[in-house]
């Protein structure tokens, strides 16, 4: 009988060589977005983080990914823009609820490790943490062949974060009347990817270094523009008491993402001609015919997070946002609906 064959865990397509090598490049990008309230260090099987500052906290926790905007990483070779996506992404879908970001974990997972590629996504993800004011305490790199093409990873994450509980915003208090102001998007930020991967490299042919005169760069460029972040603005505006509501607008769009904050009986009635469009929305309609309701359910069209403030201190959050320089569109009011009907958008 012949005689075993020797394996090692390498022979089956997992190096923990780079998994220790990458821990080493990515150490040093974890440890810059480290405060005081960190009670663990980077390694434990678990991260610990003390509250401090609140009286009656309710945690705000969100989950998500970047989705298929992963697809231009890999064609472009540019891996450290989609960790600022995930970051924003997360820390945007909290604040809409009034919580300061606390800490935040990350899951990468590769068929093959690259050390050099995951120290790219981890420096992303770690710049925009620093940036959000949060601290990377956590995450998990695995490798995991036969998962995964050659060249592709996936990419979430976790966020959590407080607010007082008798300061959390539920959009509970919106009432008819109440203005919608806009704030403007980078792009696609991270939803319609897929749509629109189709629509720029299949229908059009073009290659991600393709230079486009209407974008004003190549498409790679375009489809990499990081999904911002609000924080800046939503906590001035939840700090000076202007918040009655807020909402990311992500996969769905204005027609999905508007409703989920509005109380029953109530609509958005958004006026779309009230902000400029974007080149490269304008690119993917000319494209292909896509149905109007399909583009506003898809893609965000140039609004990124729309915050719900009373009328009466309208002028107040507008020169607040004007301050910070920060842009905005006054695109609609709040309505009654004609029956006490589930939440909607009226596009005008």
């Amino acid at each position: 009988m012949p005689a075993a064959p020797t394996l090692r865990y390498k022979d089956a397509g997992v190096d923990i060589d780079a998994a220790d090598q990458a821990l080493a490049r990515i150490r040093r990008h974890v440890r810059a977005t480290l405060n005081a309230n960190v009670l663990s260090s980077i390694g434990a099987f678990g991260a610990g983080y003390r509250l401090t500052d609140f009286r009656e906290p309710v945690l705000v926790s969100s989950a998500d990914g970047v989705g298929t905007k992963l697809k231009i990483a890999f064609l472009t070779g540019r891996h450290d823009t989609v960790g600022e996506d995930l970051v924003n992404h997360c820390v945007n879908d909290i604040m809409v609820q009034g919580a300061r970001p606390l800490f935040f974990l990350d899951y990468l997972a590769m068929g093959k490790l690259d050390p050099a590629v995951a120290e790219q996504v981890i420096r992303g993800i770690a710049r925009a943490c620093k940036a959000n004011g949060c601290a990377l305490i956590g995450g998990e790199t695995a490798e995991m062949p036969g998962l995964y093409a050659p060249g592709e990873y996936d990419l979430a994450g976790f966020i959590v974060g407080a607010v007082e509980r008798r300061k959390l915003v539920t959009g509970t208090r919106i009432q008819a009347g109440d203005v919608l102001l806009g704030l403007p998007s980078t792009g696609l930020h991270t939803n319609g990817y897929s749509l629109a991967r189709k629509l720029l490299f299949e229908i059009a042919g073009y290659r991600h270094d393709t230079f486009v005169a209407e974008l004003g760069c190549s498409v790679g460029q375009e489809l990499l523009k990081i999904h911002r972040s609000y924080a800046r603005p939503l906590g001035a505006l939840f700090q000076a008491g202007l918040l009655r509501g807020a909402a990311h607008i992500t996969g769905g769009g204005l027609t999905d993402n508007l409703p989920r904050i509005l109380p029953r009986g109530l609509a958005a009635r958004v006026d779309t001609s009230s902000w400029p469009e974007l080149p490269v929305f304008r690119l993917l309609r000319r494209l292909a015919d896509i149905p109007e309701e399909e583009c506003r359910r898809t893609f965000n069209l140039g609004i990124g997070l729309v915050a719900v403030v009373s009328p009466r201190r309208l002028a107040e959050a507008e020169k607040l946002l004007r301050r910070l320089r920060e842009p905005f569109f006054r695109i609609g009011e709040v309505v009654r609906a004609r029956r006490r009907s589930s939440p909607r958008v009226i596009y005008e």
